[in-house]
């Protein structure tokens, strides 16, 4: 496949013979640069479309043969994120960090793998090193979810702000900050946020499910307005049935079930065993 690379590289020049005959060097580094960039978009595609498990052996691979590449260090450890093995890229975010070429977007990639594991005040600590100046979508996204955490509501209603203004996707950040608002008791500020989550991105189910439960919690069980497959229109029926359940509203939440079952293109085996379950209990 290279020949052809090889043979252009040498009709740059005075003549074939000469070129090929005295640019041997530039031709090899040359070469060594295509196979570069070659790597470099395989990692890219390895850390963006290829499946996780795929990944990680990738980029498992390459670390053993090339154990100081940083850049290696960083696909495994993102690999392992996309995984879902977020304490082995915990160990791995470290010792990125502690590299002299590590960057604050490794730390902040630490604090993110540390939140995944529950680990919240190490996610605060690390984010705390990070210079104020250093202002990314991902960062802020982070902050607001350990003010969250720490019911520090009007730090986290700021950070959440700031990150939704940094991004032109912030359908994922929207509908965090909606379920923030909906455990804050406030479902009126919860459902607009995760409607205008729905508008940069349509077809974000938890958004869909969260609207409905922020509907619930009103005692408003009518379906939200947004676009929905049959399979959705019952999966947040059923989510309306539960909350109108929790809330003793048990004869609107059996009828909620039937209308779930009744809606589902095939068998609702979770909605079937909850009024099985009332049922048995007598109630409604």
């Amino acid at each position: 496949m290279r020949h052809p690379v090889l043979a252009a590289l040498c009709l740059v020049g005075t003549g074939l013979l000469t070129a090929c005959g005295n640019g041997n060097a530039d031709a090899s580094r040359a070469l060594q640069s295509i196979d570069l960039i070659d790597e470099t978009n395989l990692n890219d595609l390895m850390m963006t479309t290829a499946e996780p498990a795929e990944a990680v052996a990738h980029f498992r691979r390459g670390l053993a043969e090339r154990p100081g590449r940083i850049d290696l260090k960083r696909g495994l450890a993102g690999s392992l994120i996309r995984a879902g093995q977020a304490s082995e890229a915990v160990g791995h975010w470290r010792e990125i960090v502690s590299h002299p070429e590590a960057t604050n977007e490794d730390r902040v990639a630490l604090a993110d793998a540390l939140i995944r594991t529950n680990d919240w005040d190490g996610a605060a600590a690390m984010l705390n090193t990070i210079p104020p100046t250093f202002e990314t979508f991902n960062r802020y996204r982070l902050e607001a979810m350990v003010a969250d955490s720490n019911r520090q509501w009007q730090k986290a209603d700021s950070f959440y702000e700031t990150a939704v203004g940094l991004t032109t996707r912030p359908a994922s950040v929207l509908n965090n900050w909606g379920y923030s608002k909906l455990t804050r008791g406030d479902p009126d500020a919860a459902e607009r946020l995760f409607m205008e989550a729905l508008t940069y991105d349509p077809n974000l189910f938890a958004a869909k499910n969260n609207a409905a439960m922020a509907r619930g919690a009103r005692r408003n069980y009518s379906l939200p307005l947004v676009a929905m497959t049959q399979v959705e229109r019952a999966q947040l029926l059923h989510t309306l049935a539960m909350t109108a359940i929790k809330q003793n509203d048990v004869t609107t939440g059996r009828s909620l079930l039937q209308e779930a079952i009744e809606s589902h293109p095939q068998h609702f085996e979770v909605a079937v065993r909850a009024l099985r379950a009332l049922e048995a209990a007598g109630a409604g």
